[in-house]
């Protein structure tokens, strides 16, 4: 299963008219990280970076400047996120702010039944919260100190870990390694004990008696019968044969 972990940053909180303006991704594939990403800049053309946006993800129009637009990116973007899930903390506004972005370029809406909110499966999770990515990293040990403003790949990377934690994919990982150490221990012990000849073969557990009445039943059988042919190479028949 491929999931991508993104999270965007805009220019402010008005969906029709505000403008992406970074986007981050982590790839997964069943629940582990495949060290794939995904990070650009945007240039949202006319659009200016919002005083109150700018706290929060420090990304002047300055640095914009020489970005490109979503349009000459945007083949990146479905190229690395095609067949995948998308998943974001408050995924509505990402998903809001992409839908908007491929609505002007005449591109399909991402459908709802592709994305995934960490923010609504914390909450199920832990239902007395809080559930910010910075609680959740703290209630899972995720080392975040790094964190000073939000940035569209960081948040991505922080939020992979939050996920495979709140899913299970941390123990998954464990057992994997069990089951590798010993299949390990199986070769070893089967190279330490390996297949060798006796020295002094066993002794017959069946009598003569037994033996006979077996030889009676083959030659019943008749000359087509299978115990037949294994009777004939056995060392026992050549030694009678001799």
């Amino acid at each position: 299963m491929r999931e991508i972990i993104f999270d965007t940053e805009t220019t402010g909180l008005e969906t029709k008219l505000d403008r992406i303006i970074e986007i981050g991704g982590v790839e997964l594939i069943n629940n582990f990280p495949t060290g794939r990403t995904l990070h650009l800049y945007i240039n949202p053309g006319d659009r200016k970076v919002h005083p109150d946006a700018l706290a929060v993800h420090g990304i002047t129009d300055e640095f914009l400047k020489d970005k490109p637009s979503f349009a000459e990116v945007v083949d990146q973007i479905v190229e690395f996120f095609d067949g995948g899930k998308w998943i974001a903390h408050n995924a509505n506004f990402d998903i809001g702010f992409i839908n908007a972005e491929f609505e002007r370029l005449g591109l399909p809406p991402v459908a709802q039944e592709h994305v995934v909110d960490t923010l609504a499966l914390a909450r199920r999770k832990h239902p007395m919260g809080p559930n910010s990515l910075d609680a959740l990293c703290r209630r899972y040990g995720i080392d975040n100190a790094h964190r000073t403003k939000h940035g569209a790949l960081l948040d991505s990377e922080l939020l992979a870990e939050v996920y495979i934690e709140m899913t299970g994919g941390r123990q998954a990982a464990l057992g994997l390694v069990g089951i590798e150490a010993s299949a390990t221990i199986v070769e070893i012990e089967e190279h330490v004990v390996g297949i060798s000849g006796r020295p002094r073969p066993l002794a017959p557990r069946i009598s003569e008696m037994e033996l006979a009445a077996h030889r009676s039943m083959v030659a019943s059988l008749g000359d087509k019968a299978i115990w037949g042919r294994y009777e004939s190479k056995s060392p026992d028949a050549a030694a009678r044969a001799s």
